[in-house]
């Protein structure tokens, strides 16, 4: 006897496919662990990133755990909120500070620094910094560093080839996605911010593989990444702002505003790259997406759509044939503020 299976609706197997891709990317983009008790601090990194070190110190990044408290608009912001103590208020710790806890009590210890961009390290940091149980890197074969690599990942550890967790984090503050701060505090909904400009500027750190003697820029390619996962990053953060936004306020208002800046440039570089299926797709949610308030289920399910195409996006393409981006991107006179610069260490002779 021959049992004949019925084939799957194609409606049900497309839901199924859907669900399996969000499936994946909600591990592929899930959010970065920046919890007090995982954090190590910027002085474990650097240990070995000194001169990665030397310029995040010329950084806002840096300077804002000192400034940002004592400054006019923060304590406007912190008196309007009912906050006392700006760095023990959650809120305000999120974004601008990494905080650590020790000896069961949590504070902030740094300003925005190496493991809110890279993930806490307590679970990778060692067998990041190992060479696979060689004392020097260069007694470490290709293959134990491509596994070393993949179990960092696997612990937590964000890497630049992660663009979209990159993206995701940076984005993540820099919208400033809080209803209450933005309509109650008049904190601005978010800076100016665009990937390329900012991540080119004063807080460029790729100096590893010059061991210091150039701060090398990001390449054609990597830029033209940069900027497609940035501005899809906009529009999803953008709407699943105003997916929770619960009136018609200056936080609304303008993180409405911001997903339809994003969506326009997102049409501009779906039309310099019409055969990306990706960026269509993206554009058909967006396109279905109505931007509504208290409409948090349905905006959440649009956004999670756009990430499973912006995962496949920063994993399946490298930019080199995007040129046709190049125009849309801004150029170095764009470029927010320059990096420190950096004297590589001299070694000392051997005795």
């Amino acid at each position: 006897m021959v049992t004949r299976y019925k084939p799957m609706h194609l409606k049900a197997l497309k839901a199924l496919l859907i669900a399996a891709a969000l499936s994946l990317t909600s591990t592929a983009a899930a959010p970065t662990d920046r919890s007090p008790k995982k954090m190590e601090g910027p002085e474990e990194c650097a240990e070995c990133h000194r001169d990665e070190a030397t310029v995040w110190r010329g950084t806002h990044h840096y300077k804002t755990f000192r400034e940002m408290p004592r400054s006019e608009d923060a304590e406007k912001i912190a008196k309007k909120m009912r906050i006392k103590r700006i760095k023990s208020e959650s809120l305000c710790l999120n974004c601008h500070f990494t905080n650590q806890t020790k000896g069961g009590k949590t504070e902030p210890i740094a300003g925005i620094s190496c493991e809110l961009c890279h993930s806490a390290g307590k679970d990778w940091i060692k067998l990041h910094a190992e060479f696979s149980g060689n004392k020097k890197k260069e007694n470490e074969s290709k293959q134990q560093a491509a596994l070393r690599w993949k179990k960092s990942e696997k612990l937590g550890m964000i890497r630049p080839r992660q663009l979209y967790k990159l993206a995701k984090n940076c984005y993540g503050c820099h919208v400033v996605p809080q209803e209450k701060l933005v309509n109650v505090g008049e904190h601005t909904a978010g800076s100016k911010f665009e990937l390329v400009s900012w991540s080119q500027g004063e807080v460029r750190h790729n100096l590893w593989y010059t061991q210091g003697k150039e701060n090398k820029k990001a390449t054609a390619g990597r830029k033209r990444m940069m900027y497609i996962i940035g501005m899809v990053v906009e529009y999803e953060t953008a709407i699943r702002a105003v997916g929770k936004a619960t009136k018609k306020a200056p936080y609304a208002i303008k993180m409405a505003k911001r997903a339809a800046r994003a969506r326009k440039k997102l049409k501009l570089i779906a039309k310099a790259l019409p055969r990306v299926p990706e960026l269509k797709k993206i554009l058909k949610i967006a396109k279905s997406a109505k931007l509504k308030l208290n409409s948090d289920a349905a905006l959440t399910k649009a956004a999670d759509r756009i990430a499973v195409e912006a995962v496949s996006l920063s994993t399946k393409y490298d930019g080199s044939k995007f040129a046709k981006l190049d125009s849309l991107i801004p150029p170095p006179d764009k470029y927010k503020g320059k990096p420190a610069k950096v004297v590589p260490t001299k070694k000392k002779p051997a005795k």
